[in-house]
């Protein structure tokens, strides 16, 4: 990965990368972050929602951007200034996002680019979209990243695993029992 300068810029210039999402990923995002909206974990919750099914945190889509900004464009050394962000459809284990930067500015004067910024599944819907300022290094940084390092995210996440399957299909169970009552118009009793 090399650093692009703001010299090395031009508007039109482009990066993205994809990623499925998975649970682990949003069980270690919700695991660092301490995000415990029952709407990206809880089966039995979710299913009362709209999107009748645990969604992933939009930051955490997010996040893709700055991974494209952070190792592709401009690259490493550069620091996120500001982003703006709509949300505009879920994103679900298992869709494929692809996140998006495209250079719409810049600014060599004050060392600053605007990016456009977005994610689409793997449908082709736009799931995020925005605007980030960044100031790309003022010189051009080669790095090599030696990988991820899984740490006790990753390890919680599989040491609960099984419980989590376990707590899913009692969910299950319970959504299952309950919807002979949710679609009677006489109340259940048991």
């Amino acid at each position: 990965m090399i650093g692009r300068t703001v010299g090395q810029l031009t508007v039109g210039d482009a990066a993205e990368i994809s990623r499925v999402v998975m649970a682990g990923d949003i069980a270690e995002y919700v695991d660092s972050v301490g995000d415990k909206n029952p709407i990206h974990s809880d089966l039995a919750f979710a299913a009362t929602t709209p999107f009748r099914e645990p969604i992933a945190p939009g930051i955490w889509t997010a996040g893709l951007v700055s991974g494209v900004i952070g190792t592709h464009l401009p690259g490493p050394g550069t620091i996120y200034e500001s982003q703006d962000l709509r949300f505009l459809k879920p994103v679900r284990v298992g869709d494929t996002i692809t996140a998006r930067v495209e250079v719409l500015e810049v600014l060599p004067e004050r060392n600053r680019v605007r990016l456009r910024t977005s994610c689409r599944n793997q449908r082709g819907e736009e799931v995020l979209s925005g605007e980030a300022r960044v100031l790309p290094p003022r010189n051009s940084v080669a790095y090599s990243y030696a990988g991820h390092r899984p740490g006790l995210g990753a390890l919680t996440y599989w040491a609960l695993r099984p419980w989590a399957w376990t707590a899913q299909a009692l969910s299950l169970l319970t959504i299952w029992t309950a919807l002979p009552c949710l679609r009677s118009s006489v109340p259940c009793r048991r």
